[in-house]
């Protein structure tokens, strides 16, 4: 990587091994030891790495805490020429880790930024599960209260495609159970856990026996998460019940379709956009 007085630097985004140390490709070894300085989420974590692949590059912290303030040191360093490396703890940079504000920050000053692909756990997880590939959602980590977090997952009931979470062992059983209250207990799942590790799991179920299983087994509750939700299917054929349509049309006098079908949804078991189909095709004409 050769540089001059004139020119800047390049800022390398290199994705690291989530797990197992050969999943690190030959091109990222070579750019994490040409580079001047390697921007890391955690030096101490970083350090083990490099020195496993007797790396000696100089370590700087780059971390959510000072990522914003002190991102400018790394943008000084490339516009006077040198290159940089941003890498996290594990698997690609910015992929619900830190660097976002450094490439953003460097794309403005007009320095070159270049990916240098690897491991990323959403693709692992998304190539194993066997789940719809052809089009999903990342939605990140969920929020950590239960509030939020049913909020959230509130918008996502009728996401028709697949859909991929991150989550901290801690909070997955909870989440789970609030996928399976939202979702549907019969929604099929993925738990994809430790993945290229030693104990890597890769279960499916519909949603309410995985919670189930990860219960039964405190080993399951532990380590590295990806959870992975297949999209909403319309469900053209359901009946909707003689009992139902009664409630149906009771909340329909009172109440707009929409309103109704909601409420009706809650008390009868029936998914909501059952109801509302069932109320357009039968609501009188005024």
């Amino acid at each position: 990587m050769h540089k001059t007085e004139t020119t800047t630097g390049t800022l390398y985004v290199v994705a690291t091994p989530i797990g197992n140390l050969e999943d690190i490709t030959a091109r990222a070894i070579r750019v994490l030891s040409e580079v001047d300085l390697i921007a890391a989420e955690d030096t101490r974590h970083s350090t083990r790495l490099l020195q496993h692949f007797s790396i000696r590059t100089p370590l700087a912290a780059c971390h959510d805490h000072n990522e914003r303030d002190e991102g400018g040191r790394f943008i000084s360093r490339l516009l006077a020429g040198d290159n940089v490396a941003l890498i996290s703890d594990a698997g690609t940079p910015l992929i619900s880790d830190p660097g976002f504000h450094l490439v953003k920050q460097a794309r403005q000053a007009g320095i070159k930024v270049v990916p240098i692909p690897g491991v990323s756990a959403v693709i692992a997880a998304l190539s194993a599960a066997g789940l719809p590939s052809d089009r999903f959602t990342f939605e990140g980590f969920l929020p950590a209260k239960s509030v939020a977090r049913n909020s959230r997952l509130e918008l996502l009931r009728e996401e028709t495609r697949t859909m991929i979470f991150y989550e901290a062992p801690h909070r997955l059983l909870e989440s789970v159970a609030a996928m399976r209250d939202v979702f549907g207990a019969q929604r099929l799942a993925v738990l994809a856990r430790e993945l290229t590790k030693t104990f890597e799991t890769i279960k499916a179920l519909p949603l309410a026996q995985l919670h189930d299983w990860i219960s039964q087994d405190s080993d399951q509750q532990r380590g590295e998460c990806v959870i992975l939700i297949s999209g909403f299917e319309q469900e053209h054929s359901v009946d909707v019940d003689l009992k139902s349509q009664q409630i149906m049309q009771l909340l329909m006098a009172e109440l707009p379709v929409k309103k109704a079908a909601a409420l009706a949804a809650n008390i009868t078991g029936l998914r909501k956009n059952v109801l509302y189909q069932w109320a357009l095709d039968n609501k009188k004409p005024e």
